[in-house]
């Protein structure tokens, strides 16, 4: 007999059943540290995850069915593990991971972690016995180390505790005790508080000038807001005129001024004239005519100082007046280097010398420094001299080394030997575990463990193993690691590595279709992302040319590219074909100058155009006078990757004065423009 009651609770239990079955095969498929075969780098990557939530159980899991499998990146999640598990480890369990794991790259950061604990809990015989077996630099560890020398008192720290104290960095909070304790004890003085101040604030460095402010006697958080009109309001502070200075999240109306009866009245005064320089070199000067009798001699001549650096970076005609003024006082790396490139604009090799001299040993070994040097010694005639250090430099591999060269009148010849990797060699190289680490590394999107993992494994690698290193990396198509490695070697080279051609045909069409040159392009690709085409700048700039979102979208409307999209520019052939396209443009304004064109390329037409002189200037001038250090530093290797792309490519075979040129006046430079 049909029972509707009966039938209906069958169903239920059948479809409860259904939905148990269910949900443990979903729970079960769900759960890759159930014995359900999955693949290696799936375990790993669900390792990933766990480590990144936090999430030990499940990382402790993934860690022991890694090590079952015997999987390549196992060591790794075992890492992440230990990590996660650092607090509550006592020193054995870490002490034997350690030597488990010693030839693993990431058991120095472990270290480095363990001995932030150690420190932290002030744990110091095992700290320092830890820490004479640390290769990696720490500041935190630095001041951990120094503060436990101070509790221990067995070792004077004085000389080393000041050099790290004297710095504009903004260091951890952990060394805060070290100095609190040298305060105390009067080691760190009260002259040492206010070097730091003024080091600090000539440096820009308002956070840590304010800090460091707070050491000094009779200074508290209320005489912080004079730092604030200084840096956002300097002229009215000097001419102690109402301001709207903005503090904290508050803008507030201020009448504030800085007395010159004090120490810190006058630091503050000084940073505010600083400030002004850095954007109205003009103002400054006329509001310092005013005020310099309320400064002894020495801070007046550290006034000029800062002014003179300031007019130097702005191309001011006067600028060398000023360091005139200035008496060679206070001068530090930066003033002194613009000091001999305001020199260069003005022809005056005398003071290129003698600005020069001045340097410390560490900056004179410098390339630029030897180079201009040498220069204002021929320039006056001193050949002997010049020839004693244009020697040695023209065999560096470089943009300096390359002009030095030309000096003597020579070539970038086989000074060194040229090797090519054997077969057998690059077999050798591959085969080992931690090259093969580094490449699942990057197989894996890990960019940065993989780099991490190479350099690990080539650092003691001799010139024979490093190229057979960059010869693998480069059939892996890792170009920027077959570039960076290539370029480690001492005596023994391989320029094809150093200097890849990837993707010929391509670049070979563009330039073509463009009109420009080839070694110029692959210069600047090479300099711009090494070839890697997902490479991306911290400020968005995309793939082999590096280019901006925006400036690509104007150009390919530009080009008449229909329907372009922000994602198109991930593509090669169009990422190379708008860059070139780019490169063109930017030549053409600059009325074909290129070393301009790179310039601009980097840092904007408007700008490279500022930088010219009024009358016509050497390429190598210009360039060492670009105010901005990346661009400069952008242009100079952009420059001496084209020179070496050249022979490798068959194109366009000069000399680097050649290709640098020389940049015209900038009144002529609008005529030719206009003739165009």
């Amino acid at each position: 007999m049909f029972n509707p009651l009966n039938n209906l609770m069958k169903h239920c239990s059948a479809l409860y059943l259904s939905k148990v079955f269910l949900g443990t095969f979903l729970y079960i498929a769900l759960l890759p540290t159930q014995a359900l075969a999955l693949s290696d780098q799936s375990l790993f990557q669900h390792a990933r995850e766990s480590y990144a939530s936090k999430n030990k159980i499940a990382l402790a899991e993934d860690v022991s069915q890694l090590k079952a499998q015997a999987y390549l990146l196992a060591p790794y999640a075992d890492y992440w593990l230990m990590l996660l598990s650092l607090e509550q480890a006592d020193n054995t369990e870490v002490l034997n991971f350690l030597s488990q794991y010693q030839d693993m790259p990431f058991a120095e950061r472990l270290r480095g972690e363990w001995l932030k604990k150690l420190g932290k809990q002030q744990e110091w015989p095992v700290f320092f016995e830890q820490y004479a077996n640390f290769r990696r630099e720490d500041v935190a560890l630095q001041c951990y180390a120094l503060f436990g020398h101070t509790q221990l008192n067995d070792v004077d720290i004085a000389a080393q505790a000041r050099a790290l104290w004297l710095t504009t960095a903004d260091l951890p909070s952990n060394c805060d005790p070290l100095f609190d304790a040298l305060q105390k004890k009067d080691v760190l003085t009260v002259d040492d508080v206010w070097a730091r101040f003024r080091l600090a604030l000539q440096d820009g460095k308002l956070g840590v000038a304010k800090s460091v402010a707070l050491r000094l006697p009779d200074i508290d958080e209320k005489d912080l807001k004079f730092l604030d009109a200084a840096d956002q309001s300097p002229q009215a502070l000097l001419e102690n005129k109402p301001t709207l200075i903005k503090v904290g999240h508050k803008k507030t109306n201020s009448n504030v001024s800085a007395s010159f009866k004090t120490r810190y009245g006058i630091e503050v005064n000084l940073y505010a004239l600083d400030r002004l320089a850095r954007t109205n070199v003009e103002e400054a000067i006329a509001v310092f005519d005013e005020l310099q009798n309320k400064f002894t001699p020495d801070n007046r001549a550290f006034g000029w100082g800062r002014i003179a650096y300031h007019a130097a970076r702005n191309h001011h005609l006067d600028a060398l007046e000023y360091y005139a003024l200035a008496k060679d006082v206070n001068l530090d790396k930066e003033q002194l280097a613009w000091q001999v490139r305001a020199a260069l604009r003005a022809d005056d090799w005398a003071t290129v010398a003698r600005a020069i001299s001045l340097m410390s040993a560490k900056q004179l070994e410098e390339g630029a420094w030897r180079y201009w040097r040498a220069r204002a010694f021929k320039e006056q005639n001193l050949q002997a001299e010049a020839n004693a250090i244009f020697g040695p430099l023209s065999k560096e591999r470089h943009y300096y080394g390359l002009l030095a060269a030309e000096e003597l009148e020579s070539v970038m010849g086989k000074v060194q030997e040229e090797y090519t990797a054997t077969e057998n060699e690059v077999t050798s190289i591959a085969s080992q575990l931690a090259i093969k680490r580094a490449v699942e590394l990057q197989r894996l999107d890990m960019r940065w463990e993989a780099k991490a993992e190479w350099v690990w494994a080539t650092r003691n690698f001799d010139d024979k193993q490093l190229l057979a290193a960059a010869e693998y990396a480069t059939r892996q198509k890792w170009y920027d690691i077959a570039i960076s490695t290539a370029d480690n070697t001492k005596q023994l080279h391989d320029y094809s590595l150093r200097y890849p051609i990837p993707y010929r045909d391509l670049f070979r069409a563009s330039a073509r279709n463009e009109n420009v040159d080839e070694a110029w392009m692959y210069g600047l690709a090479r300099q711009e992302s090494r070839f890697m085409h997902y490479a991306k700048s911290g400020v968005g700039a995309t793939g082999l040319m590096q280019l901006m979102p925006t400036t690509a979208k104007w150009a390919a409307k530009r080009m008449g590219m229909d329907g372009y999209s922000n994602d198109m520019i991930h593509d090669l052939s169009t990422n190379v074909g708008i860059g070139t396209y780019y490169m063109r443009y930017t030549l053409e304004l600059m009325s074909g100058q290129a070393v301009m064109a790179t310039a601009a390329y980097n840092a904007g037409p408007s700008r490279a155009k500022r930088w010219m002189a009024s009358e016509p200037l050497e390429a190598a001038i210009y360039i060492e006078t670009i105010p901005f250090s990346e661009t400069r530093n952008y242009v100079q290797k952009v420059m001496a990757n084209a020179q070496m792309y050249a022979p490798r490519l068959g194109v366009g075979v000069q000399s680097i004065k050649s290709r640098l040129g020389v940049i015209p006046g900038a009144g002529m430079f609008e005529i030719i423009l206009a003739d165009k």
